[in-house]
């Protein structure tokens, strides 16, 4: 069955962006195993908010793979490289997890997930952690209902005082 992975940056109080989607504050020098995480997977997920994000960036960075953007507006035109679901989320990631393919890149935002982890959706995490205090923003998980433990399985240390932190369910 294939992984679904929450690769993603957060300031030391587990903000993943601005109050205004800002995320100048995050290191840009250096590759931090992006790239060798990138060979891992095939398909991305994303909330509609973060997508608008990307879509800031220019070049779209997700071209080699599936790209899913969850919607509540089930009319959004087609957009190039990535396909809109607006049907159930959970049940949708269910079923992809069950296809054939290599793991699933869980790209954010706040809500979807927290909306997977509630659903006991989201099989690995891998946290970089920014020396950065925000104060307010977006969290990693808007509210969830329950607690979710964790196992720590691996650090990183890398120069600036970023720190990756590799967990998977416990």
């Amino acid at each position: 069955m294939r992984k679904v992975k929450l690769y993603i940056a957060t300031s030391l109080d587990s903000y993943i962006a601005g109050p205004n989607g800002e995320i100048d504050w995050l290191f840009t020098e250096g590759e931090f195993g992006y790239d060798a995480f990138m060979e891992t997977v095939d398909t991305t997920l994303m909330g509609y908010e973060t997508y608008k994000l990307i879509e800031t960036f220019g070049d779209f960075p997700y071209k080699s793979q599936t790209n899913y953007v969850f919607t509540r507006n089930p009319n959004r035109p087609e957009a190039a490289y990535v396909q809109f679901i607006a049907s159930d989320v959970v049940a949708f990631v269910q079923a992809l997890k069950q296809q054939a393919g290599k793991d699933i890149f869980l790209v954010g935002g706040g809500q979807i997930n927290a909306l997977l982890l509630e659903a006991g959706l989201i099989d690995e995490l891998q946290v970089f952690v920014h020396p950065i205090i925000l104060g307010k923003g977006i969290p990693m998980f808007q509210a969830t209902e329950k607690s979710h433990p964790w196992q720590l399985v691996e650090t990183k240390t890398y120069e600036r005082g970023l720190v990756e932190l590799h967990y998977v369910k416990g």
